[in-house]
């Protein structure tokens, strides 16, 4: 009899778990064929072409295969691009992104508050968006709109970043190969205003996730405001900041400025494609890295709290 009770409500549980899974696919099912239809042939081709010298000729597409040759050139050969210009880059993106996720989440926070005018200021931060072109980004770095000097010229420096003047600060604490990208983050000021509008969107949208009875509880047992954020803001939002921070990395690594992508060769297309693939795994790891770093931080928090 036991045994003809649960059965009913294994399979009732067994066909609950099966129709997610059925929603989970369908929802994904765009996004599967859009890359199969228009994404994996050149992914796949690109890879191809990295392993090949490729010639673009009137009578078609000539390609030769020369195995390891251009990553060897990348790499070993000719490593300027690489280590000269890539990795002061990569120390600047080390900065910016935490600073970006941060302050976008301090700015939900606020924009989430209730005052006079609260849906013009959710406005304005996220214009920026729907118009941060890369050109208009260029045309910003150009008049040194994101730059504090103007990028070295009197004449275009925006007075406008005059307050966060710190390099002799930054100069006498942090090392040269560190001050350098220390100093950059610093004067990309309106940059980062520029690239927190979509972050600032998500972290508003998580924070309509968090009940307002935990903060109500959390009010009559006494506690403050910071000790609320600590305890139930900040770990409401902990799947927003990896979501935030997963974002922010993409879209900086394909910021206008970035060296590899400025250097790309159309008329060498076997090396560009090896380029852009070493950039890829590089993009990669920094994902993995931060992922790790998370999943430990939250680990650690969760046995705290346990």
């Amino acid at each position: 009899m036991a045994t003809d009770r649960v059965s009913p409500l294994r399979k009732r549980r067994w066909s609950a778990m099966t129709l997610r899974k059925l929603e989970g696919s369908i929802f994904i099912a765009p996004w599967i064929l859009g890359f199969l239809i228009f994404m994996a042939f050149p992914l796949g081709f690109s890879i191809y072409m990295s392993f090949s010298n490729v010639r673009i000729l009137a009578s078609g597409i000539d390609v030769k295969p020369v195995g390891l040759q251009h990553y060897d050139y990348i790499l070993f050969k000719n490593p300027v691009l690489l280590y000269n210009q890539l990795i002061p880059f990569l120390k600047q993106q080390l900065f910016i992104i935490p600073i970006i996720v941060i302050f976008a989440l301090l700015i939900a926070i606020l924009l989430n508050q209730k005052f006079y005018g609260r849906a013009f200021f959710r406005v304005i931060f996220f214009l920026p968006v729907i118009f941060s072109s890369g050109q208009i980004v260029r045309e910003f770095i150009a008049q040194g709109k994101g730059e504090l000097d103007g990028g070295g010229d009197p004449d275009t420096a925006g007075s406008f970043n005059s307050f966060i003047d710190m390099s002799s600060f930054v100069n006498s604490v942090f090392p040269p190969s560190w001050a350098g990208p220390i100093q950059t983050v610093l004067n990309s000021f309106v940059i980062i205003l520029w690239y927190s509008g979509v972050q600032i969107l998500i972290f508003l949208a998580g924070r309509q996730t968090i009940s307002k009875s935990a903060y109500e509880a959390a009010r009559i047992d006494g506690a403050n405001p910071w000790e609320v954020f600590w305890k139930i803001t900040l770990p409401g939002m902990t799947p927003f900041i990896l979501l935030n921070t997963i974002y922010t990395i993409v879209d900086l690594f394909t910021f206008p400025t970035n060296p590899i992508l400025s250097q790309m060769d159309t008329a060498n297309i076997g090396r560009s494609s090896a380029l852009a693939w070493i950039y890829f795994v590089i993009i990669f790891l920094f994902l993995g890295l931060f992922y790790v770093i998370f999943s430990r931080a939250t680990r650690s928090q969760r046995a705290l709290r346990g």
